[in-house]
């Protein structure tokens, strides 16, 4: 199941009928929120229906479409509304076309350095961790000034798919030391592409050009054991 904020990122709001329910949750054909994962946060989200509305607190993708979970124990039928916060949208965005700005730097000019773990933050900071033994801190510390020439550039951001077994053949599309993109039931992955700078597998929602992100700077260079580096990178003030 493709995710409609992948697909059409500009659907914050849609009425939907509800396919199946048990209190506190409706199974939808499909969604706008975008469910967590990869670092990024969930959406904040609201769903309403004839007689009320809730926060919606989970959404998980099943093979006949998406479960939307409700703070309270309510029992919905007919038809409902799902919409998302557009500013935490937004932010979240932001901050991952960011991280991938920021991971495509350190994989250029750190010997193709892998990504060992990275979380988006709703306080408008991120980190990323790499398996960088060694790393000169101080390099690591000036990569804001990198970060914002690439916001400069203002690079169109895009994305496609491909088979997921001819992406993990190509070094660099699959970034993780640990982990891989899902493989979706189509058998392809998602890639997410800033033109002329990177190119790498992500389910995630991005700006439309780096140029949309606003200036950062190197908040904080963490050793996290004998190996791993971590860069926590916040908006300039």
């Amino acid at each position: 199941m493709h995710l409609l904020c992948q697909d059409h990122p500009e659907v914050l709001s849609l009425d939907l009928n509800v396919l199946d329910a048990r209190p506190g949750a409706v199974l939808l054909a499909q969604s706008p929120v975008f469910p967590g994962g990869g670092g990024q946060l969930p959406d904040r989200a609201v769903l309403a229906w004839s007689d009320g509305q809730a926060p919606v607190t989970a959404v998980r993708i099943a093979e006949n479409g998406a479960w939307h979970e409700i703070e309270g124990d309510a029992e919905i039928h007919g038809t409902v509304r799902v919409t998302v916060d557009p500013v935490f949208r937004s932010l979240m965005s932001e901050l991952h076309t960011l991280a991938h700005v920021a991971n495509s730097l350190v994989y250029r000019d750190f010997g193709g350095a892998l990504l060992t773990g990275a979380q988006l933050s709703a306080d408008g900071t991120f980190r990323v961790d790499f398996d960088l033994p060694g790393a000169d801190a101080d390099r690591l510390r000036c990569l804001d000034a990198a970060i914002n020439d690439v916001i400069r550039q203002d690079l169109p951001v895009g994305a496609f798919r491909m088979s997921w077994d001819e992406a993990a053949a190509v070094p660099g599309l699959f970034r993780s030391k640990a982990v891989s993109p899902p493989r979706g039931s189509d058998g392809q992955v998602r890639i997410v592409e800033i033109r002329d700078l990177d190119r790498q597998g992500c389910g995630g929602t991005h700006l439309v050009s780096t140029g949309a992100a606003r200036p950062v700077t190197i908040l904080k260079v963490d050793n996290k054991g004998r190996q791993n580096r971590r860069i926590k990178v916040g908006f300039a003030t």
